[in-house]
This record gives structure tokens, sequence and C-alpha cells, in this order.
């Protein structure tokens, strides 16, 4: 069985979805934490199918380093397989990239390496392209620039606002992630090869 621990900012779609599938008997993951380093709108998820959580403020440190290693140090409580930055609006310093790589992965709501950053969705419509996507990918020390595990297209419609692209995105999203999850338990995908694949990895 997969342990996960899942690291919110928003609303926790995402993490909904992994907690709904892993009600299944037969899924081969289970969520075993949920953290935060802002109050989240997501904690009410964990809240509601009984996963323990944990919140790290940066504010309470004196700098970003410091919150990292306080970061670290809850993760490991877990003693996760894989840990999922869903939506986690907090740049991770690097020793906690490199403790946790190649087994922490991102969502992001581009077909990367097409529009990367914390604003995927407005660069896209601000790109004028006709088609964007969602990815899954391994986090390393660049602007998601890690291994792609899994990406889809998705198509930008006529008078679409990133308001409602996103909200279209948001479900493909959320089925790459699971398909991830899925393939990472089950052994169709290695995160230690994507790693080896990209020598820019943090290990």
């Amino acid at each position: 069985m997969l342990s996960l621990v899942v690291l919110i900012s928003g609303g926790g779609s995402n993490l909904r979805a992994l907690l709904e599938a892993s009600q299944d008997a037969e899924f081969p993951a289970r969520v075993v934490a949920v953290g935060i380093a802002i109050r989240s709108d997501g904690f009410e998820h964990a809240e509601h199918f009984g996963v323990p959580t944990f919140a790290v403020a940066l504010s309470s440190y004196p700098d970003r380093e410091t919150w990292g290693d306080a970061l670290l140090e809850q993760i490991a409580v877990w003693a996760p397989d894989v840990v999922i930055l869903s939506g986690f609006m907090k740049l991770l310093p690097p020793r906690v990239i490199a403790a946790l790589s190649p087994n922490l992965i991102n969502t992001h709501p581009a077909y990367l390496p097409e529009f990367p950053g914390a604003h995927g969705v407005r660069d896209a419509l601000l790109a004028g392209v006709s088609e964007t996507g969602a990815s899954i990918i391994v986090v390393d020390n660049g602007v998601d620039a890690g291994p792609i595990i899994v990406r889809r297209r998705v198509p930008v419609l006529a008078g679409d606002t990133e308001a409602t692209l996103h909200e279209r995105i948001k479900p493909v999203e959320r089925e790459l992630l699971l398909q991830a999850v899925l393939d990472i338990a089950n052994g169709d995908i290695s995160l230690t090869d994507l790693a080896r694949e990209n020598p820019d990895l943090a290990r």
C-alpha cells in the first residue's frame, strides 16, 4: 500500500479525489496526513475523512530554510512513500527537495513544459493558444521543470476566462493525479527511473 502525504494551499479538490479513491479497498494508496503552510479550506476534506493534519506556517520561522526544515520534520513523522504538492503555493527550499526527491510530485494546470509557474492558466490565455492542459511531474529545483509523469491536453474555448478555463482543467488534473498514483503504486511508473533520466534532479 502506497502511503501519501499531501501538501495543499487551496480548496483541496485533488486531495478530495484521493481521499474518495482511497475509500475503495482495491485502490493501492492511502493518504496518511495532510499538511499546509497557510490556512486552507481543503483541510476540511482531511477532517471529514479522519485523516491527520499538520500546519507549518512560513511566518512562524525566520527564513525559508528553517521553515523547510520544520516542514520536513513534520513529513518525516509519517514516513510517506510519496509526497504530493497539490496546489501548494510555497516554494520548497532545495534541501527539502533533495530529501524527498524523487518521491515528490506536483500537479500543474498546464501542458508542461508550456506555461510553468504560478499563473499557468492566465499565461495560456494571454498567449492566445488554442489548447493548454494539465500535468503531473516529479519536483526538482527548477520551476515546474522536473520529469513529466503524465500530461493531457485541454482545449481553450472562445470566451474562456481564467476561472472557466481553470475549472475545466481541474477534473483533468484530478484524473491524471489518480492515474499517476495508481501507476506508481502498481509499479508501472518508477519515479527513480524518471529521476535518472534528468541529471538536474536533486538526487
